[in-house]
């Protein structure tokens, strides 16, 4: 199911940003993109996103913004002043003249770009606990996001499984005047053969192995079954995503078989429309937790 989730939240000099965002997969496929002075924590977090996603292709983010005013990176003075005596020195000496520009090249000089202290390398307990935080806010709004379109889903699936039901009441129309078509339709190819006799017994007979062979009614208790089915999975907790992709299968295959047995031009329409709107359940199970 797509979703998206984000949290800021700040940690004395800097901002600790997390972002989840999911798309719709039969599994859980976790992608991580974690600071280094994290990575520690990711198990926990994979464990944070796993219990609140269960399936989906997810990406989650945590990095770090620092105040530009703090982070800066300083210039050694003194090393410049000394960087810039030794190559006056040198341009004096040999005859080469100076650089148009020389903090160009001075700034390029070892370690005139260092930083006067030391990149904290160990993760406290109380910036985790800020961190953690964020991450549980991200996913909070992540699932926020998700039960909204969740709750669209429900309608959208509510729609199509009643349009399934009305056509395969339209059926019922059809199937009750197949069975004399059906004996109509033979007795004149008979009667269209010259000098043939029958015995209208054994036409009975066959007439009614060939009808039972066409007979839709297991299919049409089956797929009303599978529909009923489906509405109650709707109605358990969240997690069933799988279970109503199982019985969308289920319902293709009793469709499947209506329109192999269906052998009049409306009927088989009618199983085209199903299959459609079947169709249009089957794209979007996959966005079901």
């Amino acid at each position: 199911m797509t979703g998206y989730g984000k949290a800021v939240v700040a940690y004395k000099d800097k901002k600790i940003n997390v972002e989840v965002k999911s798309l719709n997969s039969k599994q859980l496929d976790l992608q991580t993109r974690i600071a280094p002075l994290y990575r520690e924590k990711e198990m926990e977090m994979r464990q944070m996103v796993a219990q609140a996603v269960v399936r989906g292709k997810v990406d989650f983010s945590l990095w770090i913004e620092r105040d530009a005013t703090v982070d800066a990176t300083p210039i050694n003075a003194a090393l410049v002043e000394n960087y810039y005596r030794q190559m006056l020195d040198i341009s004096q000496r040999t005859g080469i003249p100076m650089s148009a520009d020389p903090f160009y090249t001075l700034l390029r000089m070892p370690d005139v770009l260092t930083r006067s202290e030391q990149e904290v390398v160990q993760l406290s307990d109380e910036e985790w606990a800020v961190a953690r935080g964020a991450v549980s806010e991200a996913l909070q709004a992540l699932v926020s996001f998700r039960t909204q379109e969740g709750a669209a889903l429900e309608r959208k699936f509510t729609e199509k499984i009643d349009n399934i039901q009305m056509l395969l009441a339209e059926i019922e129309s059809y199937e009750k005047g197949r069975v004399e078509k059906i004996r109509q339709r033979i007795t004149e190819g008979l009667q269209q053969i010259p000098g043939v006799d029958y015995d209208k017994n054994r036409l009975e007979q066959e007439l009614i192995y060939y009808i039972e062979k066409l007979d839709i009614s297991e299919e049409k208790q089956r797929l009303t079954n599978h529909l009923k089915y489906f509405r109650e999975t709707m109605a358990e907790p969240a997690g069933q995503g799988k279970k109503l992709g199982f019985i969308a299968q289920e319902m293709g295959r009793e469709i499947n078989t209506t329109g192999s047995k269906s052998n009049q031009a409306e009927m088989q329409n009618i199983v085209v429309k199903m299959k459609d709107e079947l169709e249009q359940i089957k794209e979007q199970v996959l966005n079901a937790l």
